[in-house]
């Protein structure tokens, strides 16, 4: 199909976008890998006036070190996350996560700032930025601000982005050795969308999880924290067994969708069973 017709500016800094976002208001968008936008322009699914093209904007891209943080620029690409030394050294969840997303063609051009600005809760990062306890700096026409993951996405592909806003980078911790990780997904075929995923950290010590986060995807309408599984896995010990116990509690709270591709009750099945084993994996166990 062929998208509605709209106006288009490519902007030549942070700046001038922001201008521009705040000129086209509510029925303005913006483009940068486009894997997620165009699809839906094509399908007549998104009607904007205005299209800011924010794909030439340098300043947003590579990941920097900051004081206890990593600062990951919007325009990343997925495929940037997964070969990235300062990820791969610091921040492994997010690096092991952006090998599982769709395919190579994708991963080349799809940005982890169009991903969590797309704010699909089948989406994997949005879920793992969440488990990082990370946020988000956003530049609008009043300055900067910088927004806690838990707060940023608001409802099914909504965020707490306002008009002539623009995601400008990503804030994640530097993760010691002490802490381990690791992203379960299960989905019908590689490329697929995750029917349910569970990132996962945990903190061990002398044996026992001293400390675990957990984020959930497309158990909800947003990304959640498993928070009953993070409670019980704190304190527990580094077994298979026991943190298959915690990971039983991973639904509570949550209220997964039912579709096609499998009900509610099967995907809190899914939660129960994929967060045992992230949490086994994370802090190692046996």
């Amino acid at each position: 199909m062929i998208p509605a017709r709209f106006d288009y500016v490519r902007p030549g800094s942070v700046e001038d976008a922001v201008r521009a976002l705040a000129g086209g208001g509510d029925d303005a968008r913006v483009i940068a890998g486009g894997q997620s936008l165009l699809p839906l322009l094509r399908l007549r699914l998104a009607f904007p006036d205005l299209l800011v093209d924010v794909g030439g904007l340098s300043e947003l891209r590579g990941v920097r070190e900051t004081a206890g943080s990593l600062e990951i620029g919007a325009l990343t690409t997925i495929y940037e996350l997964t070969r990235d030394p300062l990820l791969t050294a610091h921040c492994g969840l997010l690096a092991e996560t952006a090998t599982l997303i769709a395919d190579p063609a994708v991963r080349h051009r799809a940005t982890i700032g169009g991903a969590l600005a797309h704010a699909d809760p089948a989406g994997d990062l949005p879920a793992v930025v969440l488990a990082l306890g990370g946020s988000l700096l956003i530049r609008g026409p009043e300055g900067e601000r910088e927004v806690r993951a838990g707060d940023f996405f608001t409802d099914y592909m909504t965020t707490s982005l306002s008009p002539g806003e623009l995601l400008v980078a990503v804030r994640v911790p530097r993760l010691g050795g002490d802490w381990g990780f690791r992203y379960e997904k299960f989905r019908l075929t590689a490329q697929s969308w995750a029917i349910v995923g569970v990132a996962a950290v945990a903190r061990r010590s002398n044996g026992h999880v001293a400390e675990a986060r957990i984020g959930l995807t497309n158990m909800g309408s947003v990304p959640v924290r498993a928070t009953a599984a993070e409670s019980a896995a704190a304190g527990a010990e580094a077994s298979a067994a026991a943190l298959r116990e915690a990971g039983s509690r991973a639904d509570e709270g949550t209220s997964p969708p039912s579709d096609l591709r499998g009900s509610a009750d099967y995907r809190r099945h899914l939660a129960r069973v994929l967060t045992g084993r992230a949490l086994a994996a994370a802090a190692g166990a046996s």
